[in-house]
């Protein structure tokens, strides 16, 4: 009952902070490497605490970012119900996979995240350059493999101490 207050506490306060990451202005020169914040901490917390956040949590989340971003409004909301639905859905499935394998199904759900964000600007007639739209995913799973490290090792601290 003690840790689930705190984590609760704690994955609120990183979606909101994915919200400043993605919109802070980066030079010209690393800005094609910012990783998909939103979708990167949204996985973490689908696979890693099922029911923690539900699929109107990822829905609202991608309204928010189309709306500071400046995409197509549902844009970002799409590809982030599709991912965290697919998430969700094999996340007992995923959980038995030792980090590594972990890190390869993030790749995967990122890339998946990218091509539907292609397919949607392809069709609305909006181009982006290739190294803004697959390099994200590479480095969103470095990402998302720190983030699980330190969470995790702060997970078996609390669980140490009880």
């Amino acid at each position: 009952m003690a840790r689930s207050p705190r984590r609760w506490w704690i994955s609120g306060l990183s979606l909101a902070a994915t919200l400043a990451l993605a919109v802070v202005p980066l030079p010209d020169v690393i800005a094609p490497f910012r990783p998909d914040w939103v979708a990167v901490v949204l996985l973490y917390w689908s696979l890693m605490a099922q029911r923690h956040f539900s699929l109107l949590t990822a829905f609202w989340m991608g309204l928010a970012l189309d709306t500071l971003s400046g995409a197509l409004l549902g844009q970002n909301a799409l590809a982030l119900l599709v991912i965290v639905y697919l998430a969700e859905k094999f996340h007992l499935r995923f959980r038995v996979f030792p980090v590594s394998q972990l890190a390869v199904v993030v790749l995967v759900l990122l890339g998946l995240y990218e091509f539907i964000l292609f397919w949607i600007d392809g069709m609305a007639g909006r181009t982006v350059p290739l190294i803004e739209r697959w390099v994200p995913p590479l480095t969103g799973t470095l990402v998302w493999v720190a983030m699980h490290s330190l969470l995790a090792r702060d997970e078996r601290d609390a669980r140490a101490r009880l």
